[in-house]
């Protein structure tokens, strides 16, 4: 049973440099600029799973992310785990996209591709909404499941998973085609090695515009966006610091002696 399996991906700044994120307030928006990047941690074990299911079934995995020239990095580097082609939604109206844009612009590429499954992550690092799978799915007008940690095949187009919740798990039944959001818990993501890295070079990354996707400009990047983001302001955290020296019992008696003076001040 061949499946055809396309990938949601993202481009996140990398989160060990989350630190060096700062806001401009001229332009009310996060400062990325110099900040590395990397494929959302999430999405890998989308694409794990994708590449699972393919060697397993047969068929094409397709790896998709909205984003600029930039974010072929990321597409690179799930092509070097072993997807079969990428696709790159960028253009200049894209830009501003809240969750549902965001969302709109993916269906419109996606209904461009034969597909039988779309696997997202769950959420990425960096906006940690959720939002966009189900979104996904409502555009594409097919059913979806969230926080999904395992996939077994029901039927020749029913899929059995496992659904996390807060203090346990359901199994639900889906028909494909559909969109699942899975977790980090559904596998370990596979290393690319030297060979697939190289063989990923020869495998086929389009960038598609708007015109290519046949999408709405009114529904795209801020002017499709409900959700904006109308003021913006770094908090600034003072905190009083003191460095106490000596032996371990010293520091401990003084430490205490001054958290005393503190809380009667």
């Amino acid at each position: 049973m061949p499946v055809n399996i396309i990938v949601c991906v993202k481009q996140v700044p990398h989160p060990e440099h989350f630190s060096r994120i700062t806001f401009d307030p001229a332009r009310q928006a996060i400062r990325r600029e110099g900040i590395p990047t990397v494929i959302n941690p999430l999405d890998l074990n989308a694409v794990e799973e994708a590449l699972r299911l393919r060697d397993r079934f047969t068929g094409k995995v397709t790896v998709i992310s909205m984003g600029p020239p930039g974010a072929r990095a990321v597409l690179e580097g799930a092509l070097a785990m072993g997807a079969d082609a990428a696709v790159l939604l960028s253009d200049k109206s894209f830009a501003g996209a809240d969750s549902l844009a965001t969302a709109y612009c993916l269906s419109c590429g996606i209904k461009k591709i034969p597909f039988d499954l779309v696997l997202c992550g769950k959420e990425s690092i960096d906006s940690g909404t959720g939002q966009v799978a189900p979104q996904v799915a409502e555009f594409l007008g097919i059913p979806h499941a969230t926080s999904v940690s395992e996939i077994t095949v029901g039927g020749e187009d029913t899929l059995i998973l496992k659904q996390v919740l807060e203090r346990g798990y359901m199994k639900v039944r889906v028909r494909m085609p559909a969109v699942l959001a899975v977790t980090g818990e559904i596998n370990q993501p596979r290393l690319p090695t030297i060979m697939t890295i190289m063989g990923a070079k020869e495998k086929p990354l389009e960038v598609w515009g708007a015109s290519r996707i046949e999408a709405d400009p009114d529904r795209l990047g801020l002017s499709g966006s409900p959700t904006q983001v109308t003021g913006m302001r770094q908090r600034e955290i003072k905190r009083r610091r003191e460095v106490l020296r000596g032996g371990p019992e010293e520091i401990a008696r003084e430490a205490v002696e001054r958290l005393q003076e503190l809380l009667k001040a």
